[in-house]
Formats: C-alpha cells, sequence, structure tokens
C-alpha cells in the first residue's frame, strides 16, 4: 500500500491524539476536507499500522496512584528463554506502568506507579522481587513529572 505521511494526515492524527473521540464532521471542518476523504485517510492510517487503536487514558491521579517509581533491574540469565519468562512475569503485575530492555548497565528498566511508599514495597516485596532471574534492583522515585505526554510530535 503507498501511503504519505503529508500535511493533512499530520494534521488528523494531531487532532486524533487530542481527541480519539472527536465527529468525524468536526475533525474534516480541521483539515479542510470533506468527511468522505478524512474517513479514507483514517482507513488507510489504521491499514499501514500507523495507528493501533483507540482507547481511554485513565488519570493515575485520580485512582490515588501517586507514587511513581522507576527501577533499574538486572538479571542473572540473558539467554533468550530467561529473558521471554521474565518479559511474561513482569507484563502480569498490573502496577507496572511501563518495562523496556535496556542496553546498558543494567538489563530493564520498570516503571512503577502505587498509591504511596508503603505500597510500593508491597510490590517491590511481593511481586518484583518475585520475578524469574532478578539479580539485584536499584529504584529511584520521581518527585515532580516535568513532561508527560503519550506520542511524540510529528
Amino acid at each position: 500500500m503507498n501511503f504519505e505521511l503529508d500535511a493533512t494526515n499530520q494534521k488528523i492524527l494531531e487532532a486524533l491524539v487530542a481527541n480519539a473521540r472527536i465527529p468525524i464532521t468536526e475533525l474534516s471542518k480541521k483539515v479542510g476536507l470533506s468527511k468522505t476523504p478524512v474517513t479514507y485517510r483514517i482507513k488507510q492510517m489504521e491499514d499501514v499500522g500507523l495507528i493501533t487503536g483507540y482507547r481511554a487514558i485513565l488519570s493515575p491521579l485520580k485512582l490515588g496512584l501517586t507514587n511513581v517509581t522507576y527501577i533499574e533491574v538486572r538479571v542473572s540469565d540473558t539467554r533468550q528463554k530467561a529473558l521471554e519468562e521474565f518479559n511474561a512475569a513482569v507484563r502480569s503485575i498490573p502496577e507496572v506502568e511501563e518495562c523496556y530492555m535496556i542496553a546498558g548497565g543494567f538489563d530493564y528498566q520498570i516503571k512503577l506507579r502505587s498509591r504511596d511508599m508503603a505500597h510500593y514495597r508491597e510490590i517491590m516485596a511481593e511481586k518484583i522481587s518475585a520475578l524469574p532471574y532478578i539479580s539485584s534492583t536499584t529504584s529511584y522515585v520521581a518527585m515532580e513529572a516535568v513532561v508527560e505526554q503519550s506520542w511524540l510530535s510529528l
């Protein structure tokens, strides 16, 4: 499929990121096209995998998850089977907001949300420390979110 991320597609994406529930009529007015070509462009961006889905974004603060901790994880085994087991286990922890495999001085970085330090300690003791192949962890508690965004500007 031939696809180009032109200025109009960028405007459509910016509007959808700001409000994925924007009516097509309103979106059409914003980008200066009728409903049919806007609908076609959205479908095309979905088909090529640029738009991967739509979701409700919940406020962690309103849910009482005010504590953010970043955890550096070192594992004792980096063979593929061990990494797959670790990955599957960390995905099952609902308080883990993000987890990345890292090339550097440690193996994984986890972003964890909790209610408070007592809740964080409970998650560390019962869930994070129980992950397979954990060798060591180092934690950093965030004091303030300076920038949080769900997408990069185009």
